[in-house]
């Protein structure tokens, strides 16, 4: 989103020209240095080079980022719709009393603000592409982009805004079910750390190749019912040789994964604040 604030300041700045050179362009009623003055006055640089119209790609630049914008919003609410799945269950959207989910089972909290922001997402794309079927225009002198721009600008930031504040109010009503998080990394078992140690044994000289083996075999008995993922590779005589036990349950771990979150949080405040 900080990026998004950026493009966003660019792209305004982008159309912020004006013309007035005439009906093709080539200052046939005073100089470029006249309608300069003129821009200057109106807080508007000159266009360099117009034609009966500023070039539309100015324009596009803007409706391609009220649709990045809507494309980040959707990728949160993309994210949310999946975790609020009865059979996942980690996150809630804020339901206020008397709300209803499922207009035919009662039982069901459906994330509707999530749904409805990715589908809003989709109309500010498709705004966007209107923007692209405004750059060639006939001659560089038709005006057909004028029909389309009248309905997509004020639609578009008006449907923007409105996509804001709903993502807004979602995220400050979510709720997370942290036993069910807990419980369904748990399902995944250990045999997601696998990395961990091929990593691991790689940096202790090991070829990759050979370690990837060694690893795979115990991961593929664990997903066979054969055995315990941490226990096979305590019992592996070429891993164990070279990882002691103390290395192997701590490389197993949920904790050693996200070891480096804090930070990267830490860092991504950090660099908010500047």
């Amino acid at each position: 989103m900080r990026r998004n604030r950026a493009r966003w300041v660019r792209a305004l700045d982008e159309c912020r020209t004006g013309k007035l050179s005439g009906a093709v362009g080539v200052n046939a009623h005073w100089s470029p240095d006249f309608e300069e003055k003129v821009l200057v006055r109106l807080g508007l640089r000159r266009e360099p080079v117009s034609t009966q119209v500023i070039p539309r790609d100015r324009h596009l630049q803007v409706l391609h980022v009220m649709a990045s914008i809507g494309d980040s919003m959707e990728r949160i609410a993309v994210e949310l719709r999946h975790l609020q799945r009865s059979e996942v269950g980690e996150v809630l959207e804020g339901f206020s009393a008397g709300q209803k989910g499922s207009s035919a089972m009662p039982h069901k909290r459906n994330p509707i603000s999530s749904e409805n922001l990715t589908g809003a997402a989709r109309m500010l794309r498709a705004y966007a592409q209107t923007g692209h079927e405004n750059v060639a225009l006939w001659h560089e002198r038709d005006i057909s982009h004028s029909s389309v721009e009248r309905i997509v600008f004020p639609d578009a930031m008006i449907l923007l805004d409105y996509s804001l504040d709903r993502m807004t109010r979602v995220l400050e009503g979510i709720q997370v079910r942290e036993k069910n998080v807990r419980e369904n990394l748990e399902k995944a078992g250990s045999t997601v750390f696998s990395g961990h140690f091929l990593l691991a044994l790689v940096e202790k000289g090991v070829p990759r190749e050979d370690a990837y083996g060694w690893i795979q075999a115990c991961a593929l008995q664990d997903l066979e019912g054969k055995g315990k993922f941490l226990v096979l590779l305590a019992a592996h005589p070429e891993v164990n040789s070279r990882l002691s036990p103390r290395e192997i349950v701590q490389l197993g771990t949920i904790r050693y994964q996200l070891r480096h979150v804090r930070d990267i949080y830490r860092r991504a405040w950090s660099e908010s604040d500047s």
